[in-house]
């Protein structure tokens, strides 16, 4: 699992970079729209790009030749234009240039972020995929609780400080990873089907879509909450900028502790149960936030949270992957990011939309409803994510 804990600071990047992001953009767009609607979706129109070029991606890294390998190529591309683009974003004149930063930052993430994610399964074992992604999901909440914990004391002294950081770490885990990471030497994974061309539309089968379908309902929860949540604090319970972000930590906090046991949970009684299990107790917190005025029960309940969310998002990507191909892991990461990035482009103006209509107390409301929503598309799929489909192509559980 070595190379496991060194891939992870790529996924350590990209969270501390996105939560960075929601945590704190939405500040710099409140001076200029006054409509919470209107952030939404603002903070979503950069999604757009990803949800082009993120399956397109995936699939091009699937059939990728190169002396770098399949991935490492968007990576040594995308990591240092996205650490420039995020420096830019706090020094903005103008809501012109704010967008602008905004969009070619996600752009550049876009660029890096799939085969970033597809060189897990590439380099480990399908029996222990589950477990590495525990691995990759502590390192990238331990990005969040840096995020929001460090991120909004930086913020508080200089609002560039935290951004400035962001970049840092986006280039040393680059170099970490082009140090350590070599692919045709750790893969574990023929790449002997590299330039075969792997139709998108051949991953599409029905436990495929009923997953990517709950996992899209899932993450509309989650990604309103996420982009909305410091607004939700200061408007709705009267607190802080810096207060309402540091909330935040509590959810990452107890997301990292139990992210490595939830994927052995996972590997261990199926991958299903455990995601089943998630989207039930996060329903039961969501449903319950908004009758809280207190920071302290809030933080109690957004600690509840964080270890639902592991139990979802550890076992999510694995059992994806697992429904496919060995050759269709970078096809099946793009999918994956394409349902992500449809909700974070429907969630957050959504929400807004509603904030502006009844009131902040509703963005739980409509959270929790997605999560329900979730919950019955799960009953109809068979695959208990205990196993890969075998097929000529699967890696030897041997």
């Amino acid at each position: 699992m070595k190379k496991t804990w060194l891939l992870s600071f790529g996924f350590f990047s990209v969270s501390i970079t996105w939560a960075l992001y929601n945590a704190f953009v939405p500040f710099f767009l409140d001076p200029y729209l006054k409509s919470t609607a209107l952030i939404g979706f603002m903070m979503t129109i950069d999604n757009y790009f990803a949800l082009f070029l993120q399956p397109w991606i995936g699939n091009r890294s699937d059939r990728t030749v190169s002396r770098f390998g399949r991935r490492m190529p968007y990576l040594l591309i995308g990591m240092p234009l996205a650490a420039l683009f995020v420096i830019l974003i706090p020094f903005h004149t103008s809501f012109l240039t704010l967008i602008l930063f905004m969009m070619l930052m996600n752009l550049a993430m876009s660029i890096y972020r799939s085969p970033t994610i597809a060189l897990m399964p590439d380099i480990t074992p399908e029996r222990k995929r589950t477990q590495a992604n525990g691995i990759i999901n502590f390192m990238g909440g331990l990005g969040g609780i840096i995020a929001f914990g460090g991120g909004a004391i930086l913020y508080k002294e200089n609002q560039a400080f935290p951004f400035i950081a962001a970049a840092i770490i986006t280039l040393i885990s680059m170099l970490i990873l082009y140090r350590y990471i070599k692919e045709k030497r750790d893969t574990v994974v023929s790449d002997t089907t590299g330039s075969q061309r792997i139709k998108l539309r051949g991953e599409l089968d029905r436990t495929t879509i009923l997953l990517l379908t709950a996992i899209f309902f899932w993450f509309v929860a989650y990604q309103g909450v996420e982009s909305l949540f410091t607004l939700y604090g200061k408007h709705y319970l009267g607190l802080t900028e810096s207060v309402s972000a540091f909330s935040l930590t509590f959810f990452s906090l107890f997301f990292v502790m139990f992210a490595i046991p939830s994927g052995w949970i996972g590997n261990r009684f199926g991958k299903k149960k455990v995601i089943v299990a998630g989207v039930s107790g996060l329903f039961l917190v969501f449903a319950i936030i908004p009758l809280i005025k207190t920071v302290m029960l809030l933080r109690i309940l957004l600690a509840l949270g964080g270890i639902f969310w592991a139990c979802i998002n550890i076992n999510s990507y694995p059992f994806i992957v697992s429904t496919g191909s060995e050759r269709s892991i970078g096809t099946r990461t793009g999918l994956y990011y394409l349902v992500s990035s449809l909700a974070a482009i429907t969630s957050p103006p959504l929400l807004g939309l509603v904030i502006d209509a009844i009131g902040y107390g509703s963005l739980f409301v409509v959270a929790s409803s997605s999560l329900l929503i979730a919950f019955g598309i799960l009953l109809f799929v068979k695959n208990d994510g205990k196993q890969a489909i075998v097929g000529s192509d699967t890696v030897s559980m041997n």
